[in-house]
């Protein structure tokens, strides 16, 4: 498959102390000379602690662009106000359990993409009464369901699976639409308040 054909992805892990010396070694491990997008994966030692590093990983050509993951709306602030290049890309736990309107807002207003993670809450997600019921009325599975709510959010999702079948699955979710009733209800699972954080449960 073409190099142009294929997005790469990869992190730096905050426990580590140098992004650029981590990504070489990506890098080296991947057999490419350049990432699509590096991330810090959590922000471990406060929202700027790797950023420096980040940018310098940028500007050697090492990555095409740079972001963050399970970064609040006020770390994202820290980010943005301090650095010289702003992220992209927030990745966090976002799905309609965990509706994370006011970081969205938050990321929007920067212009950053949230992207998320955990869209079927590890699979806990699919077994809900709401969720069965709307895939059961539009056809479709409960993880086509919650995939098609953040679709239409503006969300982009990365659902992790290691079946070839669901993975040809969850990204069946464009011939169809939920409609504004089906939104409502989903919007409704919300568990989080319309949070600004990233994550209930920090563990760095």
């Amino acid at each position: 498959m073409p190099r142009e054909e294929v997005y790469i992805t990869t992190k730096f892990q905050p426990n580590k102390k140098d992004p650029v010396r981590e990504l070489e070694g990506s890098l080296k491990r991947l057999g490419v000379d350049q990432v699509d997008l590096y991330l810090v994966h959590w922000p471990q030692g406060g929202a700027l602690r790797a950023w420096p590093g980040m940018e310098r990983a940028r500007e050697r050509g090492l990555t095409r662009s740079i972001g963050v993951s399970n970064y609040s709306a006020r770390q994202l602030d820290e980010v943005i106000g301090s650095g010289t290049v702003p992220p992209v890309v927030d990745q966090v736990q976002f799905s309609a359990v965990e509706h994370r309107r006011g970081l969205l807002e938050a990321a929007r207003k920067h212009g950053v993409v949230l992207e998320s993670y955990s869209s079927l809450g590890t699979g806990k997600h699919l077994a809900d009464p709401t969720v069965v019921a709307i895939a059961e009325r539009v056809g479709r599975t409960p993880a086509q369901v919650l995939l098609r709510w953040c679709i239409q959010h503006g969300i982009p999702v990365i659902p992790k699976s290691t079946h070839r079948e669901r993975i040809a699955e969850n990204a069946d979710i464009f011939g169809f639409t939920l409609s504004d009733e089906d939104m409502f209800a989903l919007n409704g699972l919300d568990q989080t308040g319309g949070t600004h954080e990233a994550n209930e449960n920090i563990w760095w």
